[in-house]
Parts: structure tokens; sequence; C-alpha cells
């Protein structure tokens, strides 16, 4: 904001509050009430501002305070954000963020741990990025800010208290990039937010089992970094995809199909995928954690992949 006075934040309680999970604390001392706007319980209303702005040359940065609560948006996301820049025969950029927290938390219900990545992914028109660390999270944040194009943040509601020593240097992250999170030999893990954790915590296992998993953090849902992907397929030729997303119709889903269509050739076993159950997400701890993936499951899923 410092740097580019065309960007401004809006959402419910982005303001003096500080956002719902503190990430717009002190903006609004800072920078005022009109360029960070606290806007009412309405998410089609603001989301659909947001986009206007867009239009007319402002960057911005849209929260919604549950991403669970940006359904109420999916016509203006979906019918504008996505589509404006071709129905405007390119008369107009939309340089929107619009980002949030979602997944499933500690025992927030059914309705406030919604992942809507396989919700938005079809839209034309609209890149999505999922961050997974405080370096990445800064990185993709100032990326997609300083993109043309409208990007969809996805953050993880448990990483708020996340730390790590990040530079002091500006620095950005490639929108379209995969990350490399450990190199290895015997099989490719591609996961993403929250699972990036459990699968490496089931990669330490593993490695004490004798096994050598190469983990990617895709972070790029939306294109998929397929060179990064294929290049790790030709290597070890078995993949194992690790998502929070449910499994019909999910992120792993679409991932499988990519890898099916562009490196079936290098597969020595099938693709396997594990995803949470198609179930609203139980309030109950015992029964919430039944529901995702667990990293007993993932080195399961490896053992048999290695077999």
């Amino acid at each position: 904001m410092e740097r580019d006075p065309s960007v401004c934040v809006m959402g419910e309680d982005v303001g003096h509050y500080g956002g719902s999970y503190k990430v717009t604390k002190g903006l609004a001392t800072k920078f005022g009430d009109l360029r960070v706007l606290d806007t009412p319980i309405a998410e089609n209303s603001f989301t659909g501002m947001g986009i206007g702005a867009a239009m007319t040359c402002l960057t911005p940065v849209v929260e919604g305070m549950n991403m669970g609560f940006l359904l109420l948006a999916f016509n203006q996301i979906s019918n504008n954000c996505g589509m404006l820049h071709y129905t405007s025969g390119g008369q107009f950029t939309i340089p929107i963020v619009i980002r949030g927290p979602g997944g499933v938390g500690r025992q927030l219900g059914a309705e406030h741990s919604q992942r809507l990545e396989s919700y938005f992914q079809s839209i034309p028109g609209i890149q999505m990025v999922a961050c997974s660390t405080p370096y990445n999270a800064k990185g993709l944040m100032k990326a997609a800010i300083r993109s043309e194009n409208p990007v969809i943040l996805f953050e993880h509601v448990l990483f708020y208290n996340l730390k790590e020593r990040i530079p002091d240097e500006d620095y950005i992250c490639n929108l379209e990039e995969a990350e490399m999170v450990r190199p290895g030999e015997h099989v490719t893990i591609l996961t993403y937010s929250r699972m990036r954790y459990h699968v490496m915590q089931a990669a330490k296992t593993l490695v004490n089992k004798g096994y050598d998993p190469e983990v990617i953090d895709i972070r790029s849902l939306k294109p998929f970094d397929l060179y990064t992907i294929g290049n790790s397929v030709k290597k070890t030729h078995r993949v194992l995809i690790v998502e929070e997303c449910m499994r019909t119709g999910g992120i792993g889903a679409s991932l499988t199909a990519a890898i099916t269509e562009n490196f079936n050739d290098y597969l020595d076993a099938s693709i396997m995928c594990l995803s949470s159950q198609d179930v609203p997400t139980p309030y109950a701890g015992t029964l919430e954690e039944w529901t995702v993936v667990q990293p007993a499951q993932i080195v399961t899923a490896v053992e048999q992949l290695c077999q």
C-alpha cells in the first residue's frame, strides 16, 4: 500500500478492528478509512464494488472473513470478475485480489470449514493460489496485488500463528510456480496448504522406513505448474496427491486428469489421491479429525504405491 496508492482493502471488520484474524491490523490508522474500508455484512455487494473499483484502475484487496461467506458473492466472482476482461473486448483489466481464511480449523463447524478451491477452479479468467508458509504468503500476496489478473488467494485458518524468518528486502513468489519442498527419488507427493505439514510429518516416517519421497507444494491451483510436476513424475514414476479439498470434483481430481493426459506414459502405477471425505465437517473434534487426511494414511498410501 505504501508502494502503490491504488491499492485499497475492503471487507468486514478489516478497518479499526484489524480483521477477524488481525491480518489488516494497524492499516486503517496508517492509511485512513477510504483505503481500508469497513463494509456491511453483504459479501455480494462489497465484492461487486471491489470488481467495479478494479475496472476503474484501483487495485482492491477484498477479504472474505471466512471463505465460506464468499459463496454469497459467487455471481460477482464468476460472471463479472473472471469474465469482464473478455466480455469487454479487452477494454478492462480486473486487478483484484480476493483473499481469506478457509479449511478445517479446530471445531469451527461445517459452515466455517469450507474449502472452496473446487468451487472456483472452473471459472474462466481467474487465477488461484494457496499459501502454506509465512514466506510464500507474503510473496504470493505481493505477486497477486501486482498482477493485472483477478487472483483468489486461499489462506488456511490454522496458519495465522505460524512464524518464520523472512527476508527484509522486497521479494515476490511466482503465481504459476510450484515449490519443491523435498527432493526425492521413489514417489512424487503433490500437496498444498495445510496438507503440506501432514505430508512432511509422514515423510519423516517414510524416510525411517527406507523410502525417499519427493514433496511438491503445488501452490498454484490454477493453472497447475505442469513443468515442475512433469519433471518429478518422469523421475519417480509414481504420484500421490494429498489435499484437504473434497474428493469429488476437487483439486486432486483435476490434477489427476492433468497428469494422466500429459504424463501417463511415465507412470509405473496408478495415481493415488487422498482427500477429505465428502461429508459436512463435524463439530466434534474426534470426528472432525477423521474427515481429513492424516499422516498415517499418507505413509500407508506410499507403501502401497511403492510395492
